[in-house]
This record gives structure tokens, sequence and C-alpha cells, in this order.
């Protein structure tokens, strides 16, 4: 299977040439879940991925997904979603429901990573912190601090980010770049840093248990 080079914003679609499980996934998500077919040498899956930088219009989420649910039922044993809720405020929760597919549970990608019960009880705690992922962490140039405006106007920077006390990093893998980055991203936005590894937590359960 030849690697697959994923740009941030990019929709794409992965098909092995034979799957019968249809994984529709945040494009945040695309090159974790990728690894983990690779790795585990799942044969099973077709992935379509929606654009990452929907996080920043989440409206757009649920009808996107229910468009590619739709174009899908009939061509595969199962269609499972691998989305938090990820700001729709439960639309995406309904459209699921009125489709019949599910989801992984989570309000995002830094809960099912963490597991969403560690996560749960660390809440209250960490109401202050802002959350990189591995995905964040290679693209926070590109999706923060430009694509919030704070490159081109520095006095937003304390709009966006004044409640936040620190930054934690939940490292998918082991990247001493990448947590080069995620502590620099931290520097950049003057708060303390904080390394956390998840690996790929519930995000590789839920594949596993419908690989």
């Amino acid at each position: 299977m030849a690697p697959v080079n994923l740009r941030p914003s990019e929709e794409f679609a992965f098909t092995n040439g034979g799957g019968n499980v249809l994984l529709i996934a945040c494009g945040a998500l695309a090159r974790e879940i990728v690894e983990l077919i690779e790795a585990n040498r799942w044969t099973g899956f077709d992935v379509a991925c929606l654009p990452a930088k929907w996080h920043n219009t989440p409206q757009l989420i649920p009808e996107g997904v229910r468009e590619k649910i739709r174009a899908a039922k009939g061509h595969y044993r199962n269609i499972f979603v691998l989305y938090g809720d990820c700001g729709t405020g439960g639309l995406l929760d309904k459209v699921l429901a009125e489709e019949g597919v599910e989801r992984i549970e989570g309000p995002h990608c830094y809960a099912f990573y963490s597991g969403n019960a560690a996560f749960t009880a660390r809440a209250e705690d960490e109401i202050t912190a802002f959350y990189l992922t591995d995905y964040l962490a290679r693209h926070f140039d590109k999706l923060v601090w430009q694509g919030l405006g704070i490159a081109d106007h520095p006095e937003l920077l304390p709009l966006y980010f004044g409640n936040y006390t620190k930054v934690i990093y939940l490292a998918q893998t082991r990247d001493p770049k990448l947590q080069m980055k995620a502590r620099a991203a931290a520097a950049q936005l003057g708060l303390e840093y904080e390394y956390r590894e998840t690996g790929y937590g519930e995000l590789e359960a839920e594949m596993r248990e419908r690989a």
C-alpha cells in the first residue's frame, strides 16, 4: 500500500479495492486512520474524509456527512463515522440518527484520543487548556496562527487566547520534531506547555472493533 501524502484541508478518498466497511472521517484524522490501517493490515476499510478546515465552519459537517452516507448506502456492509460532535451542537447526531449510522463517541478528537472517561475526569481542571494533536502540531502555523488571522493582526492574540493558561499536546506518536513544533506553538501563544502521550486512544479501539 503506497503512503498517502495528506494536506491539512483536503478532502480525499482512500480505497483499498475491496473494502466492505466505509469510514467517513474528519480530514484531521486522515493520516492517523491510514497509519492504523497500514500498521494492522486491515483490508476491509474504505475511507472518505471531509475537509479538516470545516472545523471552522462546523455547520457544514452534518449535511456533508449525510451526503457521504447516502452516496455509500447499498455499497457497504457497514458505515461508521469518525467524527466527534465537533461543534455541531448535536446536529451531527441528529443526522446520524436519521440515517441509521453510528459514530465514535466523544465531543471531539481530543476526547477519544485521551479516552473519553479520562478526558471527562480532567475537563474541569483543564478548562483553560488549548489542546494540540499530531495534526494540529504539524499544521499549527497554517490552521491557527494564519488561519485565525493572528499572523497579520497580532492584536487578535489576546482575544482568541487570553483565557487560556497552557497548551497540552496530546501526542499520537513519539515524534521529536512534532514535540518541538508543539512547544514552539505554546511559546508563540505565550502559554505553558505540557506533553501527554495518548497514542491513538479510542480511535484505534473503534476501528479494531469494526475491522
